[in-house]
């Protein structure tokens, strides 16, 4: 990839071309948030009820985070490539299955098959299953390629890519191809499923440089490469700490009366995943003399690049069994569950909630200005949901780097910013103000999406990162599913029924016959289980942010700790150095 013992630097052309294309595949990867720009016309013309809709929505979140693990996993140890080719082929099958069971309708039948809904159903799940393959390659990709400090914005620009998905492909459509459902189901099908081919080229993982980084043989986790020292070991500890029990991870007592210590490299193993990886030269005092000491006495062994490792945030590199024995991983995941899934539903309705309430008592109503109102809400959600992954990038990192807090403290604004949101949403009777709430529930969406990486990056580790996050994924689906359903169902049950009195004189219907017409009436209950759920999020946050502040107490009081020695061994060091003839 590299030349030997080259590495771009940060702005380099090869890490740049890395990132651009990564936000590319992502901005191809996040189609399930349009779904509501189509929903109602898909219903209107295969006759399906708001249940039915809702689970055909419900498979593409099913997709995107059912297949998280799997993913995950993948991505880790065969890197991007396998899954940008199976992206290529889930997206273009998927939304092309679409487009043919829509263009069929129903013929002479009175309603859907149960085959063609089961088909139906399947192609939205791979479409789910190809946008999780193409965003997973290009976050891990990104991940991997810029160090901590700049991690929280790059990140949070391959997710913005992710939510303005939506706002681009609804845009190309509404200009190429206005009121065409067809022909924008035939540019989802391709849009989607060409910049994986461009993918496939150019997002590759660019190794960092040596600073935080221990090297893994063969792409193990659990045995690490030893650093071959060119100076006797009996005078190595004169360079070193002696004072064992400020570094317990790193050094070991010799046991002498001179008390010297030995540095040994860390080894962690299976049965102890809670054990830091540390890198010995960034654990050492930062200091100009003990710096000269240590430069030119270590160097790695002249081989092939080991697969490289990078240490981050709590230095542990927690995975599958391991994952589930950490309290923070069970906090962040019902968090996650709880949040993602109040998300989920919004995006899936919203085209039916706008529908509700222009055709609320509305004389002057017709399904192509429906529709126009309901791109807008898809354009509004997509657009702040963008806005929020680029947003809580930079203020997480500028609360870490700056106001020396951890990053964690930003993620209680998500469930503030939904609450307010549904708030919103139940004094809203007008489609004309519907906006303000898709743009609350866009930007809390999209600063938790945004976040939520770098925070499984920082406590649970880079080296599985992707699998893990594979895992978060799960979670929503189930709360998402529920919620969805529920409110389909919750549509449903105020739908006029067949015997209901006809509409009053000049007054128009939509073509469904599924569609309420009450307005926020329609909805409105649903809403209440969304604050329920918001009100537990914050308390599970507070929690979750109370204990990572005290480990980032405890890690600062090391540092202190570690700063303190350094000094006094630099200063016994130059003493001596005096001493000598």
């Amino acid at each position: 990839m590299h030349g030997s013992g080259t590495v771009p630097g940060i702005f380099s052309v090869a890490r740049l071309t890395t990132l651009v294309t990564s936000i590319l595949v992502s901005l191809s990867s996040g189609s399930n948030y349009v779904v509501s720009a189509y929903l109602p016309q898909l219903g209107a013309r295969l006759h399906l009820s708001h249940t039915q809709l809702n689970v055909f929505a419900v498979a593409g979140n099913v997709g995107v985070y059912m297949t998280g693990p799997l993913v995950g996993k993948i991505v880790d140890s065969k890197g991007p490539r396998p899954l940008l080719v199976a992206a290529f082929i889930f997206l273009l099958s998927g939304y092309t299955g679409i487009r043919g069971l829509f263009d069929a309708g129903l013929g002479n039948l009175a309603e859907l098959s149960k085959l063609h809904l089961m088909m139906l159903v399947m192609c939205s799940f791979l479409t789910g299953v190809g946008s999780h393959a193409g965003m997973a390659s290009a976050m891990n990709t990104t991940a991997k390629t810029f160090p901590d400090h700049f991690r929280g914005v790059v990140v949070g620009l391959v997710m913005a890519g992710f939510g303005l998905s939506a706002f681009f492909f609804s845009s190309i459509s509404h200009i190429l191809f206005p009121g065409n459902t067809s022909d924008f189901l035939l540019v989802l099908s391709l849009g989607t499923a060409l910049p994986m081919v461009l993918g496939f080229f150019f997002v590759r993982p660019i190794p960092l440089t040596s600073h935080g980084i221990t090297s893994v043989e063969g792409g193990s986790s659990n045995n690490y490469q030893p650093l071959s020292t060119s100076v006797d070991p009996d005078e190595f500890p004169r360079h070193i700490n002696r004072s064992s029990s400020s570094l317990p991870l790193l050094f070991h007592t010799k046991g002498d009366a001179d008390e010297e210590t030995h540095e040994r490299i860390p080894q962690r193993h299976a049965s102890n995943p809670h054990v830091p990886v540390l890198d010995s030269m960034e654990l050492s005092p930062s200091t100009s003399f003990h710096n000269r000491r240590l430069s030119g006495t270590m160097s790695l062994p002249a081989q092939k690049p080991p697969t490289e490792k990078v240490v981050e945030g709590r230095g542990v590199d927690l995975y599958r069994w391991t994952l589930c024995t950490s309290i923070d991983f069970w906090i962040m995941a019902f968090s996650h569950s709880l949040l993602a899934g109040i998300g989920l539903m919004y995006i899936n309705n919203v085209g039916s909630i706008a529908q509700a309430l222009f055709a609320h008592d509305n004389p002057a109503y017709n399904d192509a200005e429906s529709s126009t109102w309901q791109a807008a809400q898809v354009s509004v959600l997509s657009l702040m949901n963008c806005l929020g992954r680029v947003l809580i990038g930079i203020v997480a990192d500028a609360a870490k780097s700056r106001m020396h807090v951890p990053r964690s403290f930003c993620l209680l604004l998500v469930p503030i910013l939904f609450g307010l949101a549904n708030l919103l949403l139940m004094m809203i009777d007008d489609v004309q103000h519907l906006w303000t709430a898709s743009g609350f529930i866009g930007l809390a969406y999209g600063c938790w999406f945004g976040l939520l990486p770098t925070i499984v990056i920082e406590w649970f580790g880079l080296a599985h990162f992707s699998e893990n996050m594979g895992w978060f994924s799960v979670f929503p689906v189930l709360s998402g599913n529920i919620l969805s359903i529920a409110f389909g169902r919750n549509l449903d049950a105020h739908a006029p029924s067949p015997d209901s009195s006809p509409m009053p004189p000049g007054v128009s219907q939509p073509t469904s016959a599924h569609q309420c017409l009450a307005g926020r009436e329609c909805y409105v209950q649903s809403l209440y289980w969304n604050l329920w759920a918001c009100a537990i999020a914050v308390g599970l946050l507070i929690w979750a942010g109370r204990r990572d502040w005290l480990h980032w107490q405890r890690q600062s009081q090391l540092g202190e700790q570690m700063d303190i020695v350094g000094w006094e061994t630099a200063g016994e060091d130059i003493g001596s150095e005096d001493l000598d003839p």
